[in-house]
């Protein structure tokens, strides 16, 4: 009789995991949840890398669903509720041998293929996909064509449309298609952990496209025809004027999906086509970023940490939209949060909550600016002060003279790297001499796309690339890794993303510059000179550990 190994069995044979780290998992299990999962959960594996062994010791084989054709004859053998219930969704039936093909997350799960068979009739064979893919796949091939079956050929919903009550309100009750379909779109975006979602009129259709990791990507098309009911939807869910189709509007939700708590901010633009709306998703669940989260080289986490621990002073962060300057700077806030120290900020919008953090959001119409709010907290006796953005001269001046009496500040400005962040300040009528007395110190980052650690694979480096390396001091180097695309990145190559960071710490020679007028040669040359690494340094020392790859620095870091 052959004997059935337990997965947690099979992951220490193969040397995935240790003794050990089986033993903590099996304690700290929650309820219902799997070893295998609760595995991932700890982070001491990766739920590709399960895969992949299983697939090496079981023979099932894994697959991955964005290249599959499903067959959706298939589909009415298992019900929607049995496959979010066991996780499994069936992908084709040969009638004449009586086999159904199906995708499993586990594949040793050998109640759940037997309840298959018992259901359909058919004999089961089961292949594997990520829990992430099965339920991306059941969104779409089931409630994705119920919804639009229900709403008809013609796109007109059969049910009655049930309206909300304007103030951002989720009903998960409501069983409404055109409700129903605004639900998958968000629940399929937070599944694949996009930031934006784009909804685009065109003339005969309507694209649904999601930004996952900085890069945009259209992944459903809709009728024309529903086109006012989903937009009318949307405005309703965010307490929007769904009479006004004429003036830009914006709008807010805070919900639960997939149980992630989520802040969605949309916006509404007429176009000559209608509508078009973009929703930017930010997962409140994953808040509490701290400096080690950042995942800095051990000198950039020195020189931060130095900068922080000042009594006084201001720190900027600089970068274009959508670089994670509001994430570092919340994991310095965070750092910084502790019963003995009172912190303050001003922010257009407050995006992130933080127990312990005074927060203060900006209001125009009441004229509660950054510039009227920061005056109001200096009278709140605050050791950290931390402005949303410094956008205009009146902002900077009140952030200068707060540090120069003893608060240490924190804020955003928009600049292409670290040493045109004092060019700026000076741009905007800032004198010299109170950007020397008052600036501790500038991050610039980027963000670039990370390397799938399940399928990157180490190549030679190119004679192109050898010589840009060569040109910011890398030198001998012979390896790179690059892309290759998988099961678990969604054949993209990619997985998450990672920061480049510049940092410039001022010391005396920049002080005594600045005071002089230097132009931007002389302070880059100077900042070199303390041992700054610039973006593009910083991202190629990404490549050499495996981060990120040759053309993802070059889109985004190549501007010096």
């Amino acid at each position: 009789m052959a004997v059935i190994k337990r997965i947690g069995d099979i992951l220490i044979e193969n040397g995935m995991i240790t003794p050990d780290q089986l033993s903590d998992a099996l304690d700290k299990k929650l309820p219902g949840e799997r070893v295998g999962q609760a595995l991932v959960r700890l982070k001491y594996i990766s739920e590709g890398q399960i895969l992949k062994v299983l697939e090496a010791t079981t023979g099932i084989e894994r697959v991955t669903l964005a290249k599959v054709d499903i067959d959706e004859t298939a589909l009415p053998l298992i019900d929607e509720a049995f496959a979010r219930q066991k996780k499994v969704l069936p992908l084709h039936v040969d009638t004449a041998k009586g086999v159904l093909d199906i995708v499993i997350n586990d594949p040793l799960d050998f109640g759940v293929i037997e309840d298959v068979r018992i259901v359909t009739g058919y004999k089961p064979k089961a292949f594997s996909a990520t829990l992430q893919e099965i339920d991306a796949a059941i969104e779409k091939y089931y409630g994705f064509s119920r919804v639009m079956n229900q709403l008809g050929a013609d796109g007109k919903d059969r049910t009655e449309v049930i309206s909300g009550d304007g103030e951002g309100d989720v009903d998960e009750n409501d069983e409404t298609p055109i409700v129903q379909l605004v639900n998958q779109i968000l629940a399929a975006a937070v599944y694949q952990r996009a930031s934006d979602i784009h909804i685009d009129p065109l003339d005969n259709k309507i694209i649904v496209r999601y930004r996952i990791d900085g890069v945009l990507d259209t992944v459903r098309e809709l009728p024309i025809r529903i086109q006012t009911q989903l937009i009318s939807r949307i405005k309703v869910m965010s307490g929007m004027d769904i009479t006004e189709a004429r003036i830009p509007q914006d709008g807010r939700i805070q919900t639960i999906i997939n149980g992630k708590h989520v802040d969605l901010r949309i916006s509404t633009l007429p176009t000559v086509r209608g509508e078009k709306t973009v929703m930017r998703i930010l997962d409140l669940s994953g808040s509490e970023n701290h400096i080690k989260d950042l995942q800095l080289s051990e000198e950039d986490d020195k020189k931060i940490r130095g900068m922080i621990n000042l009594p006084n002073g201001i720190i900027l962060v600089s970068g274009p939209t959508g670089s994670g300057k509001t994430t570092t700077l919340y994991a310095c806030l965070n750092e910084l949060n502790t019963p003995q120290v009172n912190i303050i900020t001003v922010e257009d919008p407050v995006e992130i909550k933080v127990e312990g953090i005074n927060q203060v959001q900006t209001q125009a119409e009441v004229n509660m600016t950054f510039a009227s709010a920061l005056r109001a907290i200096l009278r709140q006796d605050p050791n950290v002060v931390m402005v949303g953005e410094i956008r205009d001269v009146e902002t900077a001046n009140i952030a200068v003279r707060a540090s120069l009496t003893g608060h240490l500040v924190l804020s955003t400005i928009h600049t292409n790297d670290a040493v045109r962040t004092v060019t700026r300040l000076l741009d905007m009528g800032v004198e010299p001499f109170q950007i020397s007395s008052s600036l501790a110190g500038v991050i610039a980052q980027r963000l670039v796309r990370r390397l799938c650690d399940e399928c990157k694979y180490e190549d030679a480096v190119t004679s192109q690339e050898k010589i840009v390396f060569e040109k910011y001091g890398f030198k001998n180097v012979t390896k790179v890794f690059r892309k290759k695309g998988c099961a678990s990145c969604n054949n993209k190559g990619y997985r998450g993303r990672a920061g480049v960071f510049e940092i410039l710490v001022l010391d005396d020679e920049m002080r005594r510059l600045i005071n002089q007028n230097a132009d931007v040669l002389d302070l880059q040359e100077a900042a070199r000179r303390s041992g700054m690494m610039t973006l593009m340094q910083s991202g190629l020392a990404k490549i050499l550990l495996g981060v990120t790859t040759f053309e993802e620095v070059m889109r985004v870091a190549n501007s010096d």
